[in-house]
């Protein structure tokens, strides 16, 4: 008999987020055999030499059995044709090919179902990939590759691929079809030509044992036995370029940390998450990745439309199914088989998903020391990292008022005028007056000189004001959103003598001043141009380690390592105002403007400080060597568990509550000093303490959407660079390309919002997009280590500076 000749299947009633809805029983084991499954059909072999099809749509359908292979089945593959869909199955004397909806008549009718022959004798068969919109069927036979004509029996291409047996093999675009091995490589080949279009290098100590070709966004994601994601870029242009690398143990890790912090505020699904615990009678198997298929529902309340959509994968491993996010390299949800009880395979050793939008994903999985299959379903909604805070309201442009206890309300208190003492009066007694008009050597003739020094009458307007006018009159053009990267090198310039690193360079609301910090105690400020001599801002007795403009481009606050921070005017280079060393217990860093120029902020130690001063900008030269200026603290606020603060960053341009600090315990605190208190934190941002913060704070030549400025981007030693969004306190996307193992490379956000720039350590500078994961450009022509870069608000210019004291300005 066709139907029937296996063991009976029992249903199993639904969990809330997985549950086993048919399950049999093999004579046979099937670890380690290539299963297939779509929300149509699941096909895999039964009994060695049997094919077994499940009806997915309709669960209480009788099985059905195809018999033709002499030979255990070893892997089995479907594809949806049009109203029909196509089974092949392989093993050693066969490759047949079946049309299941005839199969299915044949069998109505009391027939014996009929498959074709397409194969014979290749031998053992580990893989079968069909091409989606053409004939053809990729047989992966040891070291060898067959491409079979998917309909009729005729002569195979053959390619000799790699030294070691090809695991899988997956057909992309027309002509090219992408294989791995156990030999840890993979190779690219027009199978056409047969000819070699690329060969990898070594990429694993592990073989490679799954393959996933994201066809939408060119990337290929290969599988290793030690349970690593590995992505590449298939663009054109890019060469192959390798993208990230996922290790999912330790991010599944990290997910379960972050749903068990937030055990005490929220009570999620028990079966939702893993202790990562393993009992005792399960063998603790690693993570090795079975199979890879793009999650199909669309996410859109998690992703960030500004940095382009997020790429996730479900990935079946031997213990769980993961949702993996490939923008940002995260685990976002984990489905371990040992939490559910009623589920018959508690370890995997084949796996099958399909991911359908509107509809439960299915998995098909084979046990691996039974011989029990078991088909899942599961939602795709499950728990996700950073659940908790997908209601946050948080926005770095400020829209609620000031509260009344507001610290950014502090103002320094009005001075009275004294009233005038009462004299008495007392009369003037007559003199005579002598007047000679013949003596020209008294003087009498010439005017009085009044002054020593004449004041300067015709002060200019603020610039910035002035360029605003000129951009609403339409006498300058604003920054384009859709500019080319600016890679091409246009001017060098040296800052000393002598080999000087620099702390960083930063342009002016205005874009035409370049400000540099420097370890020799100074700072130097250059016209955008490069022309002329910089002026030059002496008076730190230590090396300069931060330093902001302000919003009118007037003055340039600066920190020391001498514990000083100093308010310079720009038009005179003197310091309008010092606060020495007694002011501060520990030096000061990441001094700046904030609130439309109202407050300083800086930090120190693990202390964020709010400070309100007063600059008199006299205009008598004399009285401009007398400092006049006041400063008193406003508020501090303390990290919460951090040593050390080790980047702060906040908005000056706007006005803006929000102020971003990073410390040493690796974590993010978010501050609303409108209110003066930390209002949320994010764990575990990088493997080491995050030492740049930087925001999208565009600039008064581009426009930008309000939601535009949630972005920010950390960076870390010894780890990529992230983007991230306040609304969501997630990471919506990573970069990597960039060298950074010791020193402290800068970054940069372009006006636009649309450009990332970032130094290296290989001399180069690296820009990225961020609606992709790898750089656009790779810029090489440097002398040493890029430690900072900096965009030119007004125009596109991207300039840099490397360890070694040496500037360079590229344009598109």
């Amino acid at each position: 008999m066709v139907r029937g000749a296996m063991s009976a299947v029992k249903e199993v009633g639904s969990s809330s987020l997985m549950s086993e809805v048919r399950c049999t029983a093999s004579t046979t084991p099937l670890s380690h055999v290539q299963l297939a499954c779509t929300h149509q059909y699941c096909a895999f072999p039964i009994n060695g030499n049997d094919l077994c099809i499940w009806s997915t749509d309709t669960l209480q359908e009788q099985p059905l059995i195809l018999k033709g292979h002499h030979q255990p089945i070893t892997a089995v593959a479907l594809k949806n044709s049009g109203r029909h869909c196509l089974a092949y199955s392989a093993s050693q004397d066969y490759v047949i090919f079946w049309n299941i909806h005839e199969c299915t008549q044949a069998a109505h009718q009391g027939l014996l179902p009929r498959g074709h022959v397409i194969g014979t004798l290749l031998g053992t068969v580990q893989h079968l990939g069909v091409h989606p919109y053409k004939q053809f069927v990729a047989t992966c036979a040891s070291t060898r590759v067959f491409i079979l004509n998917a309909q009729e029996e005729k002569m195979p291409t053959e390619l000799k691929v790699h030294s070691s047996p090809v695991t899988a093999a997956e057909f992309w675009r027309d002509n090219f079809l992408v294989c791995i091995s156990e030999d840890r490589t993979f190779s690219i080949w027009n199978y056409y030509l047969q000819h070699l279009i690329y060969q990898s290098g070594i990429i694993s100590a592990f073989p490679l044992l799954t393959i996933y070709i994201d066809a939408e966004n060119e990337q290929l994601i290969t599988g290793c036995a030690d349970g690593m994601l590995r992505v590449f870029s298939l663009a054109e242009k890019h060469n192959f370029r390798y993208i990230c690398n996922i290790n999912l143990q330790r991010e599944k890790h990290k997910f379960c940390n972050i749903i068990q912090k937030m055990a005490p505020n929220v009570k999620p699904d028990k079966k939702s998450f893993s202790k990562d615990k393993i009992p005792e009678d399960i063998v603790d198997s690693g993570l090795p990745v079975l199979h890879i298929q793009k999650c199909a529902q669309l996410n859109q309340d998690y992703d960030m439309p500004l940095c382009g959509s997020s790429v996730r994968l479900w990935v079946g491993s031997s213990n769980a199914l993961l949702l993996v996010n490939i923008s940002n390299s995260e685990v976002e949800g984990v489905l371990h088989f040992q939490d559910y009880d009623d589920l018959s395979i508690k370890l995997a050793g084949s796996v099958s998903i399909s991911s359908k939008s509107g509809e439960k994903d299915i998995c098909l999985i084979a046990s691996m020391f039974g011989c029990k299959i078991s088909l899942l379903n599961f939602e795709t909604q499950i728990q996700k990292r950073g659940l908790q805070h997908s209601e946050s309201t948080l926005s770095i442009v400020s829209s609620d008022p000031l509260a009344l206890t507001s610290p950014l309300r502090c103002e320094f208190p009005k001075k009275q005028d004294k009233p005038k003492p009462n004299r008495p009066q007392t009369k003037v007694k007559d003199q005579p007056l002598v007047f000679h008009n013949k003596i020209k050597s008294s003087g009498y003739t010439t005017a009085p000189r009044m002054q020593m020094f004449s004041p300067k009458t015709n002060i200019k307007t603020s610039q910035l004001s002035k360029v605003k006018k000129e951009i609403s009159s339409g006498a300058i053009k604003e920054y384009p959103s859709d500019v080319q990267a600016p890679c091409t090198l246009h001017k060098q310039i040296t800052l000393s003598n002598k080999p000087t690193s620099a702390c960083g360079i930063q342009y002016s609301g205005d874009g035409m001043k370049l400000a540099c910090g420097l370890a020799d105690k100074s700072l130097l400020v250059f016209s955008s141009t490069f022309t002329g001599e910089p002026a030059v801002f002496t008076g730190h007795d230590g090396a300069v380690n931060g330093f902001g403009w302000s919003y009118d481009r007037n003055w340039l606050v600066s920190t020391a390592d001498d514990r000083t921070l100093r308010i310079w005017n720009v038009k005179n280079t003197r310091s309008a105002l010092v606060l020495q060393k007694e002011m501060f217990s520990r030096p000061p860093r990441f001094p700046q403007f904030y609130y439309m120029d109202k407050f300083i902020l800086l930090s120190s130690g693990c202390e964020i400080q709010l400070m309100k001063y007063y600059l008199n900008d006299c205009k008598e030269e004399i009285k401009r060597y007398k400092q006049s200026g006041v400063c008193k603290p406003v508020q501090t606020l303390h990290m919460e568990s951090a040593v050390e603060i080790t980047a702060l960053s906040a908005v000056n341009d706007f006005y803006s509550y929000i102020v971003l600090a990073a410390g040493s315990n690796r974590d993010i605190e978010i501050f609303d000093l409108n209110i003066g208190t930390r209002i949320a934190t994010i764990p575990d941002i990088h493997p080491r303490a995050a030492h740049q913060i930087c925001q999208n704070k565009g600039s008064a030549f581009s426009t930008q959407p309000a939601e535009a400025y949630n972005i920010f981007v950390t960076m870390a030693i010894g780890d990529c660079l992230k983007l991230w969004d306040i609304r969501t306190l997630r990471c919506v996307r990573h970069f990597e390309g960039h060298i950074n193992r010791y020193q402290s490379c800068g970054v940069a956000i372009s006006p636009c919002g649309r450009l990332i720039a970032c130094g290296s350590e290989d001399r180069c500078t690296y820009i990225y997009d961020t609606h992709s994961s790898t750089y656009l450009h790779k810029l090489p022509e440097h002398s040493e280590s890029v430690i900072n870069v900096a965009f030119n608000p007004s125009s596109p210019q991207l300039t840099t500076c490397t360890l070694d004291g040496k500037l360079q300005t590229y344009v598109p």
